[in-house]
């Protein structure tokens, strides 16, 4: 018997109705500032769309011209309900959001498997938003594709990396690392910190630690493989709730960043 993760923050992260939920994604994407650079890899924000969508959007929208082509993603993001010792596959053979229904890479899931550090644990998955918010972006985007999700614990920046290396495929494979930045800090402090962390990222630093951002376990091995791979970092967007729908006394930070080949640099 198949089994499905259904969506599990459609209603509080981003809208429950699919036509409101696809209308507003568009018009988040429309409203993207344009960029030229084709991305193997992205880094996107996972907060509620009101405060991230704008940020996220930024990186998604790059996908237009080659969204024909990419037939499966594989998406990363760290856990914030349950501890994860390595990294956690989903143990599902389809997730759900309200644009509808989106299958497992069975067979990269099978790869994965056989890596010690990897897990089958639906639960840690059962609440997770850092994954789900990244979909219907995605699914607006992409139409047809495979899922690969990771929820990222305590990993390493080589045991991630390792997993990255062995799903990275090729021109029809994304990788997705979804991260917000700072969080709860005073606005302008909050973007001096995150000024200081996309430096980090940008001078391929791995040694990202949480209070730079909550997905530092996902980012520091995707920068691993970026020196490895000879990636180039682009950054698109930074920003802070506090420059879209919160207050200025407590701001997390949001960045968009994508990551070329050095083939498809433009």
């Amino acid at each position: 018997m198949q089994s499905v993760r259904p969506p599990a923050v459609a209603g509080m992260f981003y809208p429950a109705t699919p036509k409101t939920l696809r209308h507003d994604v568009l018009d988040l994407l429309a409203q993207a500032r344009p960029a030229q650079w084709v991305p193997k890899v992205i880094i996107a924000p996972h907060a509620g769309y009101i405060y991230s969508g704008p940020i996220a959007a930024s990186a998604y929208a790059l996908l237009r011209p080659i969204a024909g082509r990419i037939r499966r993603v594989i998406l990363l993001g760290p856990a914030h309900r349950v501890w994860v010792n390595g990294l956690a596959l989903p143990g599902h053979d389809f997730f759900d959001t309200p644009l509808g229904r989106i299958p497992i890479d069975a067979e990269a899931i099978q790869k994965l498997a056989q890596l010690q550090f990897v897990e089958r644990n639906p639960s840690a998955h059962a609440m997770e938003h850092s994954l789900e918010v990244q979909l219907p972006f995605l699914q607006a985007m992409l139409g047809d594709f495979s899922l690969v999700p990771l929820v990222v614990g305590a990993a390493t920046p080589e045991q991630v990396a390792q997993v990255l290396e062995t799903v990275w495929g090729g021109d029809e494979t994304l990788i997705v690392v979804s991260s917000d930045l700072s969080h709860y800090l005073p606005y302008d402090t909050g973007r001096a910190t995150d000024l200081a962390t996309i430096d980090a990222i940008l001078a391929l630093d791995t040694h990202l630690v949480g209070e730079q951002a909550c997905g530092a376990s996902p980012i520091n091995g995707l920068l691993l493989t970026a020196r490895r791979k000879n990636l180039q970092p682009h950054l698109l967007d930074l920003r802070s709730s506090g420059d879209t729908a919160g207050d200025k006394q407590r701001v997390v930070g949001y960045a968009a960043i994508a990551f070329t080949e050095t083939a498809h640099d433009q």
